[in-house]
């Protein structure tokens, strides 16, 4: 017995919905085969400045440098005096000034103000890990850190740690060692312990605001960090916080530390050290981060940085990461903190374009773990690196060195 025809209606409402059907498949195999967006690589000319070189009794380390715009521009790179028979024998802080553009370096002169100082509770306290920068809206230099604090002045006790900064206003010398008030307690609750800005990379806003990553310990009793940005005002002399954002923390090792903040075409980017890894996040105001992911290459494979900074440079329309990694025939450095290299970042995607990577600084026998951004326009950023740890390697009695590369775009053709 025959099947009776379809309602000539009916045919029309579902060939209508197999043409939609259809038509967003059609959309849907499109989207797929598109793949992440592409980054349009920008080309970068590297060239080596001068350098400065350390001497028999102490190595020039956390060397890090700011540019001070004017006629007469100049450029300061301070640096903390290390003892060389271990990581953290961090003592005075000395500064070194350029006027033509990194070609010759005057001498290490000691900072005054910035020395080890001796407590009355028997602690020695040094301040460290500096990252001195031009502030444009009060016409200062501010240098954000850490301090160093030795019980009976040989151990360290890291629960003492504290931001500090300090001000040099132009044409003057460096004030004295200050210290940035938190509140007690984060968002979630937990006590606020050995707060401290050390190696972090910050953004100051047109107003003047600054934006300065931080990491702090919850537990006393565990050393593990939870990393942030905190928003601050500045008049010149004081740093004053206002409020901080996104908590962000793993539970493995010491946490995330030691973050870098960049802003690339109105989103901010941070990035986070960990012990086994290195971690990324993104923003659109700077305060409130999504979901951290490890670094890797845009082929998917781990880009292999941990247990060291990693920086940025925002150059030449492109947004690029500083950092050191496994996998460079580096096994015999400490960590593998050499060579120092350069990589464009996909800011859609999170990761670092593997054909744009080049070696900023060669391996030479010590770590180039600990470096610096200066950014002097949109077409020309620096890279200070103090030499480490060449106890460990064939260059035992040598003296250090700190490195000195300039970053500038080559222009379209």
């Amino acid at each position: 017995m025959s099947q009776p025809l379809a309602d000539p209606l009916t045919v029309r409402v579902v060939t209508k919905h197999l043409r939609v059907i259809c038509w967003l498949l059609t959309l849907t195999t499109h989207a797929t085969s598109a793949g992440p967006p592409t980054v349009a690589p920008v080309q970068l000319q590297i060239e080596s400045l001068g350098s400065i070189l350390g001497n028999s009794q102490w190595d020039w380390w956390q060397a890090r440098t700011a540019y001070i715009p004017g006629s007469k521009p100049m450029w300061l790179t301070t640096m903390s005096e290390t003892g060389k028979g271990g990581s953290h024998d961090f003592h005075d802080i000395y500064q070194s000034v350029s006027h033509d553009h990194g070609k010759t370096w005057g001498p290490a002169t000691r900072v005054p103000s910035l020395y080890r100082r001796q407590e009355l509770d028997g602690y020695q306290v040094a301040p460290g890990d500096l990252w001195p920068r031009w502030h444009a809206a009060t016409e200062s230099i501010l240098a954000t850190g850490k301090t160093f604090n030795f019980r009976n002045g040989k151990t360290e006790d890291y629960l003492r740690e504290r931001v500090s900064y300090a001000v040099m206003k132009r044409g003057e010398s460096w004030g004295p060692l200050q210290f940035l008030a938190l509140p007690k307690r984060d968002h979630a609750g937990y006590s606020i312990i050995a707060a401290n800005g050390g190696c972090t990379q910050r953004h100051d806003l047109p107003n003047g605001d600054i934006l300065l990553p931080i990491r702090y310990a919850r537990n006393p009793k565990l050393r593990n960090y939870t990393s942030t940005i905190t928003r601050c005002s500045f008049d010149g002399n004081k740093l004053n916080y206002k409020q901080h954002g996104t908590e962000l923390n793993i539970p493995q090792g010491r946490g995330l530390y030691e973050p870098s903040l960049a802003v690339f075409k109105g989103n901010y980017y941070l990035t986070l050290r960990a012990d086994h890894s290195a971690f990324v996040t993104r923003s659109n105001d700077g305060m409130n981060f999504g979901a951290i992911k490890e670094w890797e290459f845009d082929d998917g494979k781990p880009l292999g940085s941990y247990n060291t900074q990693q920086h940025w440079v925002t150059i030449g329309n492109g947004l690029f990461l500083i950092y050191t990694r496994r996998g460079a025939n580096n096994d015999h450095i400490m960590r593998h903190r050499a060579p120092l290299f350069i990589g464009q970042v996909n800011p859609g995607t999170l990761q670092v374009i593997r054909e744009t990577e080049r070696i900023l600084i060669e391996e030479d026998h010590a770590t180039l773990g600990n470096s610096g951004i200066c950014r002097i326009s949109d077409t020309e950023s620096w890279v200070t690196c103090g030499e480490g740890l060449l106890r460990l390697g064939k260059r035992k009695d040598q003296n250090n060195k700190v490195i000195f590369v300039k970053i500038t775009t080559i222009p379209s053709q």
